[in-house]
């Protein structure tokens, strides 16, 4: 079984800056992509952001250039680092674990889900 336990949400400022921090249990980590997804109220769960276990890394052109996602393998962790952000920006943020060799974008890709941490971004 495993479990997946984000932080780091909170409430900033436009133009401000947080970082999400995943932490996995149950499985070895390092083997398996691990991915940032969002979700505003009313709307669809979104792809934010996925580093799979070569380290090679794929993001939303809506948070390219802006957030960052990256792991340690060591601490079964996965972070995303979130710049500049934008009151559009604002959701709860979820990571998963996918056990797929391609580079997963959907979330029917994912197998396993945190519970969410709560981001919002104040104009």
């Amino acid at each position: 079984q495993v479990q997946l336990v984000e932080s780091g949400g909170g409430l900033v400022q436009a133009g401000g800056s947080l970082k999400l921090s995943c932490a996995a249990s149950g499985r070895t980590f390092s083997m398996y992509a691990m991915g940032w997804f969002r979700q505003a109220p009313g709307k669809e769960r979104e792809f934010v952001s996925v580093i799979r276990w070569s380290g090679s890394t794929y993001s939303a052109a809506s948070v390219k250039g802006r957030f960052t996602i990256s792991r340690d393998n060591a601490k079964n962790t996965v972070y995303l680092q979130m710049n500049s952000l934008k009151p559009e920006d604002t959701a709860v943020y979820y990571c998963a674990l996918s056990t797929t060799t391609r580079v997963p974008v959907r979330p029917e890709e994912y197998e396993y889900w945190g519970q969410g941490t709560q981001v919002t971004v104040s104009s």
